[in-house]
C-alpha cells in the first residue's frame, strides 16, 4: 500500500511538473507573442518555418547584391552626366576657338581648360569608389546575381563608354579631346571644325550610354522591388507560422492555472494526511 502511494504521489508530482511547464510556455507565448520555440511544439510548422528561413537567407543576399547594383549603378550615372557637361562644353571652347579674333592668350587659355576636361574626363572613366572597385568594368560587365538564375550587368565597362565611332573610324574620347587640343593650338580652322563634329559624335555616344544604364538602373530597381513583395510574403508567413494566437493561448493558460491551482490544494490536502488515515 505504502508502494502504490508514493507511486500516486510521484505521478501527481511529475504531472504538476509538466501543467507548470505548459503554463511558463504559454504565459512566455503571450508575452513575446512567438509560440514556436521547438520542434516539439509542432513538428509541420518547425519544417516550414525552416523553409522560409533559408528563403529569407537567399532573398536577403540577393537584395544585398540590389542594394550593391544600385549603389554601382548610381556613381556610373552620376559620372555620365558629369563627362556629358564636360564634352559639351569642349565643343563650346573648340567652336569660340574658330573665331578668329582671338589672340594667342585666348587660345592658350582654352587649350589649358580643355586639357583640364580630357585630364578630368579620364579620372571619371577610372575612378574607383571607397571599396577599391571601378565605376565602370574593365572588358567585360561583372554579371552579378540577384534572383534564381537571373544575373545582372550593373555598370556598362570602360571600353564602351570611351569608344566612339568618328564616320567610320573608332577613336577613344580621350583622342578626340587630344585631336580637339592639337587643332586649336595649330589654329587650323578644318582641323577645329572636325574636331567640333567628333566631339558632337562623342557627346551623342555618351547620351546613348546613359541610356543604356538607365535601363540598367530600372531593371535593378524593378527587381528590388519584386524582392521586397517577397519577403514581405515571406515575412507574413513566418509570422502566421510562429505568432501566438492570443485568444486561443490565454484560454488555455486560464484553465491550466485553475486545473494546477486545484491539483496543488488537493495535492496538499492529501499530502498532509497521515498513513493510517490512508489506509482506513
Amino acid at each position: 500500500m505504502v508502494g502504490i502511494t508514493n507511486k500516486i504521489m510521484l505521478a501527481e508530482i511529475r504531472r504538476q511538473q509538466k501543467l507548470s511547464q505548459e503554463l511558463v510556455a504559454g504565459q512566455t507565448a503571450i508575452s513575446t507573442g512567438v509560440t514556436l520555440n521547438k520542434p516539439s511544439d509542432n513538428a509541420l510548422a518547425w519544417v516550414q518555418v525552416s523553409d522560409v528561413g533559408r528563403a529569407q537567407a537567399q532573398q536577403a543576399a540577393w537584395q544585398a547584391n540590389v542594394s550593391y547594383g544600385n549603389a554601382r549603378s548610381g556613381n556610373a550615372e552620376a559620372n555620365l552626366s558629369e563627362i556629358d557637361n564636360l564634352l559639351t562644353r569642349a565643343q563650346e571652347l573648340v567652336t569660340s576657338a574658330r573665331n578668329g579674333s582671338l589672340n594667342e592668350t585666348n587660345r592658350a587659355a582654352i587649350v589649358e581648360e580643355m586639357s583640364t576636361i580630357r585630364t578630368t574626363i579620364n579620372e571619371l572613366v577610372n575612378q574607383k569608389d571607397y571599396q577599391g572597385v571601378s565605376v565602370f568594368d574593365e572588358d567585360q560587365s561583372v554579371l552579378v546575381p540577384v534572383s534564381r538564375g537571373l544575373n545582372l550587368a550593373v555598370v556598362g565597362t570602360k571600353q564602351e563608354v570611351t569608344t566612339v565611332d568618328v564616320d567610320g573610324t573608332s577613336m577613344s574620347i580621350d583622342d578626340i579631346l587630344a585631336q580637339g587640343i592639337a587643332a586649336v593650338q595649330s589654329g587650323d580652322d578644318a582641323a577645329m571644325a572636325s574636331a567640333v563634329t567628333a566631339t558632337q559624335t562623342a557627346q551623342g555616344h555618351i547620351t546613348v550610354e546613359q541610356a543604356r544604364q538607365g535601363v540598367r538602373s530600372d531593371r535593378l530597381e524593378v527587381i528590388g522591388t519584386r524582392l521586397t513583395d517577397v519577403d514581405l510574403g515571406l515575412t507574413e508567413k513566418r509570422s502566421n507560422l510562429e505568432s501566438t494566437k492570443l485568444e486561443e493561448v490565454i484560454a488555455k493558460v486560464k484553465a491550466g492555472l485553475l486545473q494546477l491551482d486545484a491539483a496543488q490544494t488537493t495535492f496538499a490536502r492529501i499530502n498532509q494526511q497521515t498513513l493510517f488515515d490512508l489506509i482506513k
